[in-house]
């Protein structure tokens, strides 16, 4: 019983906290896509600019590693964790030297996840047809969309590189800043 107690207070208390800011949330929800949609209006540019923001973090993630492994070098897995925070150090720099060669080499591994992704969701549905009743079969429309949308995106490399990130990122911007706006809407009205 304690735990179901301590659930419900914190659930009561999210809620009270999206009542009280629903105007922050839908102000980010309006903002989210508001970007979304320019992104999805001018794919490259929002393509360009998710690499050089990964780049950016991929740099600073390292030297934080880096500084982290030197700080705490007795520890086990000094080398394991020096040669990861240096591979991050050597991707950030390379994403920000060459980013749009970044564009073409993450558009690849977007396209290899949607891929795997797929399947995975594909054998999940299938494992699952009985226990699921008729629901596994939106599973198995969701592995086969991923694995659609994968065909495009490395079916047209290297000129999908241009739009596959940006009009990913945008879509989920979108879909986001929708569920936001959504969300402090309903918080309003329970007000």
């Amino acid at each position: 019983m304690p735990i179901s107690n301590d659930l419900d207070k914190l659930r009561s208390e999210v809620s009270a906290a999206v009542k009280e800011h629903w105007k922050a949330f839908l102000f980010e929800g309006i903002l989210l896509v508001i970007l979304g949609i320019a992104a999805v209006i001018v794919p490259p540019l929002a393509s360009l600019a998710v690499t050089i923001f990964l780049g950016w973090m991929f740099l600073i993630s390292g030297v934080g590693g880096l500084i982290a492994t030197f700080w705490a070098r007795n520890m086990p897995g000094f080398w394991w964790s020096l040669i990861s925070a240096a591979l991050a150090v050597l991707a950030g720099m390379v994403l920000l030297a060459r980013p749009l060669q970044g564009v073409l080499t993450l558009t690849i591994v977007v396209g290899a996840y949607f891929v795997a992704e797929g399947v995975a969701t594909i054998m999940y549905a299938l494992e699952h047809r009985r226990e699921l009743s008729g629901r596994w079969s939106w599973l198995l429309v969701a592995g086969l969309m991923d694995i659609v949308i994968a065909f495009f995106i490395i079916a047209g490399l290297p000129g999908s590189a241009q739009w596959a990130l940006g009009l990913l990122v945008g879509l989920n911007l979108m879909f986001g800043g929708a569920t936001l706006i959504g969300m402090a809407l309903a918080a309003r009205n329970a007000s």
